[in-house]
């Protein structure tokens, strides 16, 4: 199971009173509840970005997206095509320092992308897109799920962005993990009626016991390298076609 980067309460101790006032506090609030509130891990992903924009300080655009070691970074979200766009730049090449950052540290960011040499970045300029903050949600050892927020000035993103970001993101992370065992729950519901009418049907079709057509199903399931779910929606479908 990936790793979630929770971040503690007392990690934020030094957070200043405007950022921890009750605009924030409510605003955090009222993003959680909405995370919360999403059906799939899909519709998490796409309110976490749309929310970002909202909470974060500087922020115009934001992305979601999954780095691995060797691919192309994948977008999973986006509230703009740009944000797409500068996912993209670096496809079949190799991944920008402030990516592999991303490996050991949970934010990474450049300052301004049309500075030369260090972390500029000339092509994410070309977009209009000067500042970038990208804050870790997910990690293990072959994929990062992050996210990662522009703005076309310089300079966008100062030590509070990052600090609410973090705060956000952890947000995000736990609203994430509870849609993705949701939504494992509901299929795990659903291939077990599914299982079960096909075992029923195999039950008639062959006069034998329970165990004996759920055994049936499995042989089957093994033999033509077909996962059990799909074996069982294929005998109830064509148990209905009859």
């Amino acid at each position: 199971m990936p790793k979630r980067f929770v971040v503690a309460a007392s990690d934020f101790s030094e957070l200043s009173r405007s950022d921890t006032g009750f605009d924030l506090a409510e605003g955090l609030t009222a993003a959680a509840q909405q995370l919360h509130e999403t059906s799939s891990p899909h519709a998490t992903l796409r309110t976490a970005v749309r929310l970002a924009v909202r909470i974060l300080p500087g922020v115009e655009y934001a992305g979601i997206s999954v780095i691995e070691p060797k691919a192309d970074r994948q977008t999973l979200a986006w509230t703009d095509e740009v944000v797409r766009s500068a996912d993209a730049l670096n496809a079949g090449r190799e991944h920008p320092p402030y990516w592999n950052r991303l490996w050991t540290s949970p934010v990474a960011g450049i300052e301004d992308s049309a500075a030369r040499g260090g972390d500029g970045d000339l092509a994410l300029s070309g977009l209009g897109l000067r500042s970038m903050l990208s804050l870790r949600l997910r990690a293990d050892r072959r994929r990062l799920t992050v996210l990662t927020a522009y703005a076309r000035a310089p300079r966008a993103f100062d030590e509070s962005a990052t600090r609410i970001g973090r705060l956000f993101t952890a947000h995000v992370g736990i609203a994430l993990d509870s849609a993705t065992l949701r939504e494992q729950l509901t299929e795990a519901m659903r291939t077990r009626d599914l299982i079960g009418q096909a075992t029923g049907i195999l039950m008639e079709r062959l006069d034998i016991d329970a165990s004996e057509a759920f055994d049936s199903l499995v042989r089957t399931s093994q033999r033509e390298n077909v996962k059990l779910r799909d074996l069982a929606r294929r005998i109830v479908d064509a148990s209905e076609g009859e």
